[in-house]
């Protein structure tokens, strides 16, 4: 064999074997997130296969393979059902306020804790308002029925400060949705904060810098500098919030709603939990979840290409 055989096929085999070593350290890491594949392939796609309940007229004694089928049965009853109609809005709204309101509160919250120059005060406020947040809402919840009850903290507050007349925040309709949305916002608005200040400490001191120099004032510097460099995380966080439409947080509704504000605070997460765990209707309650998981999937692929299309932002 000449030379110039011999170093043709080293060439040829260079980038093969670069190719098979590349592989190498991927691959563990693979293995690392193997244990946590294992444990959402056993809980999260498993189950799926009681899919098939939704088309049958499930039985718990004959099981899903001698259950008799259906159809598009308990679809149909589910449409023409006026009470699915109304929780289907409650779900629509308690998500959408949420989900507005924990973009604007963190936000401006960001911008006023940006402009606080004491280090050691600034840390102090961060801690503060993330603490809620490593809560859970069965905690939560007990300490805002007590502070919430006619006879509670802040009813007397109401009643001796400004002779208001105890209110029932959690058994008015009305009130119960305004206890929901303040009570999510004010446990997640901190942490939601981190995205925004992430992005704060990312903006060119230099851009500041010049602005002074030009004599803008700190108000200027933010309405022209610091708004405009957030506003690409905003449309992210904002668009890929459009998953979570029909998710209006089961733990909170649950751990604080009582029947007699079941049309005004009732979601669907909670309606199919009384439905098929309470009430034994196993086929209508995963037909009206598989409803939902199918919006929800729709709108999270939505979400993930405008995110991609308007701010450049992809995962895969």
């Amino acid at each position: 064999m000449d030379t110039n055989t011999v170093q043709q096929v080293t060439l040829e085999d260079t980038p093969r074997i670069k190719r098979k070593s590349s592989y190498k350290q991927p691959w563990m890491l693979h293995f690392m997130v193997l244990p946590a594949v294992v444990f959402v392939f056993i809980f999260s796609y498993v189950p799926m296969s009681g899919i098939v309940m939704a088309f049958q007229d499930y039985k718990a004694a004959l099981g899903i393979s001698g259950s008799p089928w259906v159809g598009l049965k308990h679809f149909r009853y589910m449409f023409e059902n006026e009470y699915f109609l109304q929780i289907t809005w409650n779900t629509l709204f308690f998500a959408c306020t949420k989900i507005l309101m924990n973009l604007i509160i963190p936000f401006i919250f960001a911008l006023l804790l940006n402009e606080v120059r004491n280090t050691g005060l600034k840390r102090s406020i961060q801690t503060l308002v993330y603490l809620p947040h490593f809560l859970s809402w069965v905690i939560l919840a007990g300490i805002l029925i007590d502070l919430l009850a006619q006879t509670g903290l802040v009813n007397q507050m109401l009643t001796h400060l400004f002779g208001i007349k105890p209110i029932f925040f959690l058994g008015d309709g009305t009130w119960f949705r305004f206890t929901i949305i303040f009570s999510d916002v004010w446990k997640e608005f901190g942490f939601n904060t981190i995205v925004f200040l992430a992005a704060l400490a990312g903006i060119n001191p230099a851009l500041y810098e010049a602005a002074e120099v030009d004599g803008a004032s700190r108000l200027k510097q933010t309405f022209h500098i610091t708004i405009p460099s957030l506003v690409s995380i905003i449309v992210v966080v904002g668009t890929l919030a459009l998953g979570n439409v029909l998710n209006a947080n089961f733990d909170q509704v649950f751990n604080l709603y009582t029947p007699l504000i079941y049309k005004q605070g009732d979601i669907i997460d909670t309606f199919v939990y009384r439905q098929g765990l309470l009430s034994g209707q196993f086929s209508f309650a995963t037909a009206v979840s598989l409803f939902k998981s199918m919006i929800s999937l729709t709108l999270i692929v939505i979400s993930y290409r405008l995110a991609y299309k308007i701010a450049g932002y992809r995962i895969f």
